[in-house]
């Protein structure tokens, strides 16, 4: 379990231009040891750089070395695939193999995975083009707006003096446009053009959800879709609105479609995670549908296919799977050998110390401790962690974890929610007061819930 140690913050330089060892010190900013895991993670991205760099038809035969993560829950397997793909800045999508079942039973299909990959590509896509067109859209809104507060006179009334006229509403027109800037139009009404139906595709319900197909119905049919409604708002609302249209006027969706497929293609990244649910052979009772069934369908995807998703055909070959999972039941070993082929980096990560739980609920701007200690300030009570504290909060996690189920870092959470569960619920009335939560504090809520076996592992 990883927590965050700065906010968004960006690397100074470009992924591009990063080596191994500058991804996993950005990596260490937001994830608490795991060393090696890291580097393999930085190691596959450095390799994606090195591939871009060989001529097209020597990089078209290099597959990306995909990683087998085994470790318990908690560690902070996913927190680096994630980390990693924002670093990136690359189409990221984090899925469970036990919610696959082999194609024809009911289920999701594995290369659903890569369509919704492709669907969050297209959004990253989108988002850019609209932050890159955001001020000539804004522009544009602001003069259809003005147009509607300011309408041209009729045809007639420019007969005889046409010339005049123009200055005169050109200068009216500018008068307006400083008052609307200034907000003191906000609140005058007008009406505008809304489309009557949204843009429309064809779903399907499934048992996991609604499965979008590519057919685009307005495409199809027209004359159904794309009508107009007059409809009456306040300047603000209006221009929100019309800046909404005039941005997507300047969005080329084609454009937008092969930027993402592309994106996909060469740098998209899937999380594979809790697949040691599928790892099993096929025993006297014939195959297992959610195992090796579906082991045998993810094979292709990560070998390299086409899919056809509804912006076009996108091939898997070079997209990079981390796949994860704590392996306690079943081995590595137990996948099917053509699936483990396809993993050939593997990586164990290492179970959490108590010095990782210090430094988690203490590093990390988001940590455990600065989390609660925002909440209640919302109260007016002053929340406060002494190091002691933390260092008993570190040493009862690990002891827990060891008695009872371990789930790493989560733990914290838990003890957390249950050490401050007075304070939390007294907290209404107590605005004003100061809380000092020390080692003994600590020891005197949770000892006794740490040494009921099972009253913790029914409340932990």
């Amino acid at each position: 379990m990883t927590l965050q140690i700065s906010s968004e913050a960006t690397s100074s330089l470009a992924i591009e231009n990063m080596t191994p060892r500058q991804i996993v010190a950005e990596l260490d900013k937001y994830v608490v040891g795991q060393k090696q895991a890291k580097r393999a993670v930085a190691i596959a991205l450095r390799n994606r750089w090195r591939r871009q760099q060989l001529p097209p038809e020597l990089a078209e035969d290099i597959a990306p070395k995909n990683i087998l993560m085994i470790g318990p829950t908690g560690v902070g397997k996913t927190e680096i695939a994630r980390r990693l793909a924002r670093l990136a800045r690359a189409p990221f999508l984090k899925v469970e193999a036990s919610k696959f079942t082999e194609v024809g039973y009911v289920g999701r299909d594995v290369e659903s995975m890569v369509r919704d990959l492709v669907e969050i590509a297209v959004t990253m896509v989108r988002e850019e083009r609209r932050e890159a067109v955001r001020a000539e859209a804004a522009t544009r809104a602001e003069d259809r707006l003005l147009q509607l507060l300011v309408p041209p006179r009729p045809i007639n009334a420019y007969l005889r003096h046409e010339e005049e006229n123009e200055d005169e509403l050109n200068e009216t027109r500018e008068k307006f446009r400083k008052k609307l800037r200034a907000g003191a139009l906000d609140s005058r009404k007008v009406e505008i053009e809304v489309d009557e139906t949204p843009s429309s595709s064809l779903e399907m319900f499934t048992p996991q959800g609604v499965e979008e197909v590519g057919i685009n119905i307005k495409e199809m049919l027209p004359g159904l879709f794309g009508r107009k409604k007059r409809q009456q708002v306040t300047v603000a609302e209006a221009r929100e609105i019309l800046q909404q249209q005039e941005t997507e006027k300047l969005i080329d969706r084609a454009l937008v479609a092969r930027e993402a497929r592309q994106r996909v293609e060469q740098g998209g990244l899937i999380f594979l995670d809790e697949i040691d649910k599928i790892a099993g052979r096929e025993g006297g009772r014939g195959p297992d549908i959610s195992r090796e069934g579906v082991q045998r369908d993810l094979l292709p995807i990560v070998e390299g296919t086409n899919v056809s998703t509804k912006y076009g055909m996108v091939k898997t070959d070079h997209i990079l799977f981390i796949a994860a999972g704590a392996f306690h039941v079943s081995k590595p070993s137990d996948l099917i050998p053509e699936l483990q082929g396809r993993f050939p980096i593997r990586v164990e990560l290492d179970a959490l110390t108590e010095q990782d739980f210090v430094r988690i609920l203490t590093e990390p701007e988001t940590a455990l401790t600065k989390q609660y200690s925002a909440l209640l300030s919302t109260e007016g009570v002053n929340l406060e962690f002494t190091s002691d504290a933390v260092a008993e909060l570190a040493r009862l996690a690990v002891e827990v974890n060891s008695s009872t189920e371990n789930i790493g870092a989560r733990r914290l959470s838990t003890l957390m929610e249950r050490l401050l569960d007075e304070v939390s619920f007294e907290a209404p009335d107590m605005s004003g007061t100061a809380v000092k939560v020390d080692g003994e504090y600590v020891r005197r809520v949770l000892s006794g819930i740490v040494q009921d076996q099972d009253l913790s592992r029914y409340v932990l």
